[in-house]
């Protein structure tokens, strides 16, 4: 199998001949019905007469994609509206199709056939039908013993052998060219030359699901070359990231991070891709959506700060557009861990400071908020927390702070590590000392960040009020559900009380139910008083999971918490009104 060959007819394009329209005519006719006499290639002399005319019918066929390539599909078609029935009898021919040659003129003229925008069903159906058979000449093909029996055996090979062997040579060869290694045992590098690229990658636009071209699709996407403007066409882009996020094809994380940085829509589709797959599908626990982020390669493809500085702003978006809605807060903190997560892996020695990855934010405070809880004793949490809280304090009323975006700016940062403050509103309820000013102001500003410092400063109050009411019952030999919904309403200032602020309260009765001795025996009794309708049956439902998730990942010790937890979570789940 000569590649090298293959390539120099790739670059084109075939020399012109000059052809009177009589004569092209009559040649036309002339093959077609040759054709249609080789249509099965079932005895020695129908083998012997093709093999015969071969030459001459390569030289027709260099004739057919002159003619073709100087129109559009529309226009052959109604030119030659029996060209699909030669080049199928053509493409279907072993013998024909056995010399890489007739492949490659094949492959021209059924490019040819091609229409980029098709405007109806005929034209779409075309499309597809020109997609098959060029699918068909590049894959790994299943040849009837009997009929390329003569042919194979002359070459040595076995017939079930010849034409996948043949393909996998012919990938090899140009994936050994475009990746510049030596050729032939000798010391020479050969490069080619970018028409040849770009013409390379639009032969592959329909085959880039067949597996034998993935390591060619693969080397096309990494090849760098140093042109100025890019080479590889822009449908090769959409139609290989199609068929990764369908799952048609399987990729290097090298290669998609690759096809995401050279072409922005696709990577722009991609994540609109994962969007839709949280939102279509059921009540997306935290473990569902950990799964559906590192299926997309999303997290670890966001370590190069370009891909990062692009999703984080769609997940910013999303987030405005839905006014904050919990599914995509949390869509963002797992997307975060898992990107932590996979930096960490792949960088020991960070090649990229965080300050590329979060350029408005201050970097002590990233730095701060990148602590995991899980490396610091448990008792000492307080720490950092109240660190936290001081920065951000500083950030948004401090109106100096301007260069770091502002309220919203430090509220999108620290949503990004939401689980400190999952880690506050815990230990708000398990401390048995005077709530730290500190915590009180990071939830209110994490649950209300659009709040002025006078509305923040009576939620805090508020808030105050019901943890000292919840403390006095925490070692309570004997609870009942009426002591906290006293709790929860005895110090109510506002009325009727802020949304976000009956939210953060009910979060804080969720706490205290999972970790008050009392409060695993009235833990449903509340439950069912607190989630009254589906939509509050669905937040009691994400909170439970989400503790139960942030458990899991700072491997906490709580036996009776966590199983309380667990169960109350699967009853919300059965009732059927949140998942």
């Amino acid at each position: 199998m000569c590649a090298h060959c293959f390539l120099q007819c790739l670059a084109g394009p075939f020399s012109k001949m000059a052809q009177d329209s009589v004569g092209f005519s009559s040649d036309y006719q002339f093959w077609m019905q040759k054709l249609s006499v080789w249509d099965q290639a079932s005895t020695l002399e129908t083998q012997q007469d093709t093999c015969l005319h071969l030459p001459r019918f390569q030289e027709f066929l260099r004739q057919v994609y002159e003619v073709l390539k100087e129109m559009d599909s529309n226009t052959i078609i109604e030119r030659f509206p029996t060209i699909g029935q030669l080049l199928a009898k053509t493409c279907w021919n072993p013998f024909i199709l056995a010399f890489d040659e007739s492949q490659k003129i094949l492959i021209w003229c059924l490019c040819c056939l091609i229409n980029k925008e098709p405007q109806n069903s005929e034209e779409s159906k075309l499309n597809s039908w020109t997609r098959g058979l060029l699918s068909h000449i590049l894959s790994a093909f299943r040849f009837d013993t009997k009929e390329v029996g003569l042919f194979t055996q002359g070459l040595g090979f076995a017939p079930a052998d010849y034409c996948p062997g043949l393909l996998k040579n012919m990938v090899l060869s140009l994936v050994s060219e475009l990746r510049e290694n030596h050729l032939n045992g000798f010391n020479t590098q050969r490069r080619m030359v970018p028409e040849k690229i770009r013409f390379l990658s639009r032969v592959c636009i329909p085959l880039v699901t067949l597996p034998d071209i993935e390591p060619l699709v693969e080397a096309l996407l990494i090849y760098h070359g140093h042109e100025p403007q890019e080479v590889l066409w822009p449908e090769f882009f959409d139609a290989v990231n199609e068929a990764f996020l369908l799952k048609k094809i399987s990729l290097p994380i090298s290669a998609v991070v690759c096809l995401w940085l050279r072409h922005l829509p696709s990577l722009e589709k991609a994540t609109l891709h994962l969007f839709d797959k949280l939102i279509s599908s059921q009540r997306n626990f935290l473990r569902r959506i950990e799964c559906f982020l590192k299926d997309s390669l999303l997290p670890e493809a966001a370590c190069h700060p370009a891909i990062f500085r692009i999703v984080d702003e769609m997940f910013r978006y999303a987030l405005l557009e839905t006014d904050g809605a919990p599914e995509v807060l949390a869509a963002i903190q797992v997307f975060t861990r898992c990107f932590v997560e996979a930096l960490e892996k792949k960088n020991k020695q960070l090649k990229f400071t965080f300050k590329t990855y979060f350029p408005y934010a201050s970097p002590s405070l990233v730095m701060m908020l990148l602590q995991h809880p899980k490396e610091i004793p448990q008792e000492l949490w307080h720490q950092p927390l109240k660190h936290i809280s001081e920065m951000l304090r500083e950030m948004v009323e401090d109106q100096t702070h301007g260069s770091y975006g502002g309220p919203f700016e430090c509220w999108f940062l620290f949503v990004h590590f939401g689980g400190w403050a999952d880690i506050a509103a815990e230990q708000l309820v398990m401390s048995e000392a005077e709530p730290p000013e500190a915590l009180l102001w990071l939830l209110a500003f994490s649950y209300s960040p659009r709040d002025r410092s006078l509305q923040r400063a009576q939620t805090m109050t508020e808030v105050k009020a019901v943890l000292g009411h919840l403390k006095k019952l925490f070692r309570s030999p004997t609870l009942s559900a009426k002591d906290l919904q006293a709790a929860a309403a005895e110090s109510q200032a506002r009325d009727p009380r802020p949304p976000l602020c009956q939210k953060l309260i009910r979060r804080l009765i969720l706490n205290f139910l999972l970790w008050a001795p009392g409060g695993h025996v009235i833990a449903r009794e509340v439950i069912t008083l607190m989630a009254p309708t589906d939509e509050l049956t669905h937040e009691m439902t994400g909170l439970l999971d989400q503790t139960l998730y942030r458990w899991d990942h700072l491997c906490m010790e709580a036996p009776k918490s966590r199983k309380l937890a667990r169960e109350l979570l699967e009853e919300l789940c059965l009732a059927g009104t949140a998942c």
